[in-house]
């Protein structure tokens, strides 16, 4: 690869080579102040398939340790989103250490708050919004479970705002800690934020689990109780290495599942899913 940046987020360590220098330098800004690891768990690529295509409507495609051989390039407008989904690729196929959720995570006073849910349930939107509240942003991608005792390692990768959401951060936060904003992608517009400060100051302390939330954006506010095998089949659904892992996934997981409470929480704004988080952690958390 002609550039090449490193980065270490939590306990994993990335290097991403490209064809293009844009994308790394995008990177750099947000990722600075991270650590800078010697030796990588995991190699990410950004190449042209073409010479030609990097320079005449340059074509980026995504490679690495693992890759999906049939994925469609995107536009160099869009290599830095190409970054963070190579990232997330190494991650989910080739992390072995710890039981990965698809999932986002908060901490306060010790204890971490887990929210997973399908795609447009506004985790990731709702674990930002935390992290500029007072709690310790751990992640929006993936909660990274402790094998041996169910701890939660932090994760604090740049948060992918999407769509209506990046308007609730561009007034509110440092304009330092947001990235260029990245229209028609294949999930809409996209605007990476960088975690805050704490966040990455303190990506190598773990937090015990106390709650799971499983939060739905768009509907009438409720809080419901969910049976202990609904929890299981829906985390197994979460998780991206669950049958790779095998028995140590399943002891993992079944610890997660009957030690902690857990609740599903309808929303249909931001603030009203604030609210229901405070008062769920305060009832079932303290």
């Amino acid at each position: 690869m002609r550039h090449e940046f490193r980065v270490q987020v939590g306990p994993a360590a990335f290097r991403i080579g490209s064809d293009w220098r844009q994308p790394l330098d995008q990177m750099a800004a947000l990722y600075n102040g991270y650590p800078t690891p010697e030796i990588p768990d995991f190699t990410v690529r950004l190449f042209a398939r073409r010479f030609w295509r990097r320079f005449l409507r340059p074509s980026v495609m995504i490679g690495g340790d693992y890759m999906l051989p049939d994925a469609a390039p995107l536009s160099l407008a869009h290599g830095m989103l190409g970054a963070e989904m190579g990232m997330n690729l190494q991650m989910a196929l080739g992390q072995r250490r710890y039981l990965l959720l698809h999932a986002s995570a908060v901490e306060r006073d010790g204890k971490a708050l887990l929210m997973t849910g399908e795609s447009g349930a506004g985790k990731s939107t709702l674990s930002a919004l935390l992290g500029e509240r007072g709690w310790r942003f751990m992640g929006d991608e993936f909660a990274l479970v402790d094998l041996e005792n169910g701890a939660i390692h932090p994760f604090p990768r740049l948060v992918s705002l999407k769509n209506e959401a990046i308007s609730l951060f561009e007034d509110s936060v440092d304009a330092s800690r947001l990235g260029p904003l990245m229209r028609d992608t294949p999930k809409g517009d996209i605007r990476h934020l960088r975690p805050p400060d704490d966040a990455v100051e303190k990506m190598h302390e773990p937090a015990h689990p106390a709650l799971l939330l499983f939060p739905r954006f768009g509907h009438a506010p409720d809080i419901r109780e969910i049976g202990q095998a609904e929890v299981f089949v829906r985390l197994t659904q979460a998780s991206t290495n669950y049958v790779m892992l095998g028995e140590v996934g399943f002891d993992t997981l079944s610890r997660l599942v009957t030690t902690i409470p857990s609740r599903a929480v309808d929303y249909p704004d931001t603030e009203s899913a604030v609210d229901s988080v405070e008062r769920l952690w305060a009832e079932l958390a303290a």
